[in-house]
């Protein structure tokens, strides 16, 4: 049976109806993920759980390892994941509390987190015009409209470094920009989920308007904890709802990512390269 992964905080294990079956370590040839992975059960479906940042909220999001947490999740059998995060709104209409479903993402990090497993001993170049998977999104969003919260389908998610937040220059070049809303972890997720051939949707949590609103404080980590925590009650809602409806066929791209991506000789691939890398690329290498 496939799996269904949620990455976000550790509060969102305590999900009514959730059985917790077992905490895992896993390895990876790209270091330690985050965490352990927390693995349960609800309606027959197998869930497992990540904290992005670590129990204790102890890993900046420039020092996540994006890789490891991803490969974890393929090694453990997880075809969807869930990723919810807090993020801050760009737009006048996209209020604090509100939650958002991006279908893009705009990059603005300075590289210090590695988004390929492709860049030793192989190379694959994935489609990515559409970053997100639209049927997983869909059926998140369905489920969000039940909670009495602002939600919005679409726009989108500008990835910044961080651990530090926006001059108000640089929120003010994003809006301009047209984008929807600001966050520090999502591109890498994105790009990875769709290297490993994972269904992939976020989603966003606000908790802030940035910097830019004038009528607003300046972003304080006060106020975005007191909302996130606010918003992980409906969360929890969304997730169980869309855990019980996510399919175990898929028909989307997602699943196929890798068909036609890998561009290096087969005869050019070291029995290392894969060994490492076979739970992605094995049924497309020979």
């Amino acid at each position: 049976m496939a799996r269904i992964g949620i990455i976000g905080g550790s509060g969102l294990y305590d999900i009514e109806g959730i059985k917790i079956n077992e905490t895992r370590k896993i390895n990876t040839p790209f270091g330690d993920p985050s965490d352990e992975y927390v693995i349960g059960t609800l309606s027959g479906k197998e869930i497992v759980f990540l904290p992005r940042h670590g129990r204790g909220h102890r890993i900046s999001p420039s020092r996540i390892n994006y890789r490891a947490n991803i490969f974890g999740m393929k090694k453990l059998g997880v075809e969807h994941i869930i990723s919810v995060s807090a993020c801050g709104s760009l737009k006048e209409n996209i209020k604090p509390l509100d939650f958002v479903l991006p279908l893009q993402f705009v990059d603005r990090t300075n590289q210090a987190r590695k988004y390929t497993f492709f860049d030793d001993g192989i190379t694959a170049h994935i489609s990515f015009a559409h970053p997100v998977c639209e049927g997983l999104v869909n059926l998140v969003a369905e489920e969000t409209k039940k909670v009495k919260q602002g939600v919005h389908i679409g726009g989108t998610y500008l990835n910044m470094e961080g651990p530090q937040f926006s001059t108000l220059a640089e929120s003010n070049l994003y809006r301009a920009w047209g984008m929807d809303v600001i966050g520090m972890t999502n591109m890498a997720e994105a790009r990875l989920a769709r290297e490993a051939e994972i269904c992939y949707a976020t989603l966003a949590a606000v908790t802030d308007y940035d910097c830019w609103c004038e009528s607003e404080e300046d972003v304080t980590i006060d106020a975005i904890i007191g909302n996130l925590r606010k918003n992980v009650k409906n969360a929890k809602k969304i997730l169980k709802g869309s855990i019980t409806k996510i399919s175990d066929k898929r028909t989307c791209p997602c699943k196929d990512a890798l068909k036609y991506a890998i561009v290096t000789d087969p005869k050019a691939i070291s029995q290392e390269t894969r060994d490492r890398l076979g739970i992605l690329i094995g049924r497309h290498i020979k």
